[in-house]
């Protein structure tokens, strides 16, 4: 008899904790979704003039849309980066000066592997895009290349510091003037991770589990008794 009820106890203590994690689990998914939402709507809103904000901000602004007009200075960066169905290639982020003489910068979009070498001199743009200040560097991305200019993940601080500009990224969603064969790649949420679907589906599935193998456990039990 203790034995029988302690492997209850055991096992419906067991399929609480993991049903309670998964409910948790459904409880973050809503709360991610409300927050992807909220981004999104922030990415698709009305454009403002980017010269009309003062000191952008990196947590008031992150997303924010703008318009900038200007010309980009010829120095730029390339950032290890690949696009569906293209292959390898870089992302460009290039120094830009607008029309006040601010100087920024735009990260332009992709290029080719093939188009790596090819020249893109200073030439006059308007670009609509986002605000951003992408962190994507960790203890396991390599430093910038200094003798190729290759940069393995975008930082802000550090790429206004190479290219002598703000700390202020815009990246575009559509450009206007000599785009240079580079495909903007527009912000969006696609890389903000939203796992909590799967992770309340792995500790259901688990509670499933104990409680079989309980009921599994106890059968066995009653089973040998009589």
């Amino acid at each position: 008899m203790r034995r029988l009820l302690f492997l209850l106890i055991v096992g419906l203590g067991g399929t609480a904790i993991l049903v309670s994690l998964g409910l948790w689990q459904v409880r973050r998914l809503a709360w991610k979704e409300d927050i992807l939402a909220a981004i999104e709507a922030k990415i698709g809103a009305e454009p403002v003039a980017f010269d009309s904000l003062a000191a952008p901000d990196p947590a008031a602004d992150l997303y924010r849309p703008v318009t900038v007009s200007g010309r980009t200075t010829g120095k730029e960066l390339l950032v290890l980066s690949g696009r569906k169905g293209e292959g390898a290639g870089f992302e460009v982020i290039a120094a830009f000066e607008t029309t006040t003489g601010r100087r920024i910068l735009i990260d332009r979009g992709f290029v080719p592997e093939a188009a790596r070498d090819l020249p893109r001199p200073a030439t006059a743009l308007t670009v609509a895009g986002n605000l951003h200040w992408p962190s994507e560097a960790d203890g396991y991305t390599p430093p910038p290349d200094s003798a190729s200019g290759l940069w393995f993940a975008r930082d802000v601080p550090a790429m206004a510091g190479a290219l002598g500009t703000g700390p202020v990224m815009i990246v575009a969603r559509d450009v206007t003037g000599d785009v240079q064969g580079i495909v903007p790649v527009p912000v969006d949420t696609s890389n903000i991770p939203n796992d909590h679907r799967q992770y309340a589906v792995t500790w259901f599935s688990l509670a499933l589990v104990w409680a079989g193998m309980t009921a599994f456990f106890l059968w066995r039990i009653r089973h040998r008794k009589s």
